[in-house]
């Protein structure tokens, strides 16, 4: 099995105070492929490929209404080209968090109590892209363990609505089963 950095804390970091979840928004994959049309624009040279990750590429599956983008560069050193083009896009990079993830270039858009997009920024086919994708793509293929993610996540921010990093700690043990089940598939 892949070693990989925590799936859930990766995906919560630069959200606000707020754990909020919303009903699923048939609307999601095309504000995605519209968004990655304006990032291949602007960083197409460096890119080898752009997916939608996250709860919000799982469709019926409620999500924190943000689109998580995932850019797979064809080496994590094109990121300072790419780093300033982001930013004329509207994102604001946050280099902090490459002290806990240093695989990863980390992108955020909106305001702090409404982000739009998260952009995560790494090397193609790395451990970073394998377990975002295995995690997305088996919940795709597997409704009935969406559903449970999907009243697990309702459930915790009933709770920790006030408490962003207590709803994060708390899906993770959920994602590190998923993640297994999904590995012994095959994903």
């Amino acid at each position: 099995m892949l070693s990989h950095p925590p799936l859930s804390r990766a995906m919560a970091l630069g959200l606000g105070p707020t754990a909020r979840v919303v009903d699923y928004n048939p609307e999601w994959p095309r504000l995605y492929a519209a968004e990655e049309a304006r990032i291949l624009v602007a960083i197409g040279p460096w890119v080898s490929r752009i997916e939608h990750v996250g709860s919000t590429a799982i469709p019926g599956l409620a999500a924190k209404p943000i689109l998580d983008i995932l850019v797979g560069l064809r080496k994590l050193d094109d990121a300072p080209r790419c780093i300033p083009r982001m930013e004329g896009l509207g994102y604001e990079y946050v280099p902090e968090y490459e002290k806990e993830l240093p695989m990863r270039r980390y992108f955020r858009k909106g305001p702090r109590e409404n982000r739009t997009h998260h952009v995560h920024m790494v090397e193609d086919g790395r451990d970073f892209w394998v377990v975002h994708l295995r995690f997305r793509d088996f919940l795709r293929d597997h409704p009935d363990d969406a559903r449970r993610y999907e009243v697990l996540k309702r459930e915790l921010v009933a709770r920790f609505e006030n408490d962003r990093e207590a709803y994060t700690a708390s899906k993770a043990e959920f994602v590190k089963t998923m993640l297994s089940k999904a590995a012994e598939a095959g994903y």
